[in-house]
């Protein structure tokens, strides 16, 4: 089983709250894939996960979870701690 990693940063946006599990900056890529949505929205309607791969590797791992503003920033870091485990269990 993987380790789930800290969270990084917890950030309120214009419509989201942004729980940043990973520097983003470590990634060849990000995206937001189709296959996140259902355990995502499990914890939390409307969340989204983004997620990075490095170069040279086929493998990807969760970035952040974008949870919706109305949640609350200690809430939403609890929803995408749980969104994560799910995921990456």
């Amino acid at each position: 089983m993987a380790e789930i990693p800290d969270v990084e940063t917890v950030e309120t946006e214009d419509e989201y709250i942004h729980v940043r599990f990973r520097d983003p900056d470590r990634y060849d890529e990000i995206r937001t894939p189709d296959w996140a949505k259902e355990p995502a929205e499990s914890v939390s309607e409307g969340s989204e996960v983004r997620t990075g791969k490095k170069e040279g590797s086929d493998d990807w791992e969760v970035t952040s979870v974008l949870i919706e503003k109305h949640v609350g920033e200690e809430k939403a870091r609890e929803q995408a701690r749980e969104i994560v485990e799910k995921i990456e269990s």
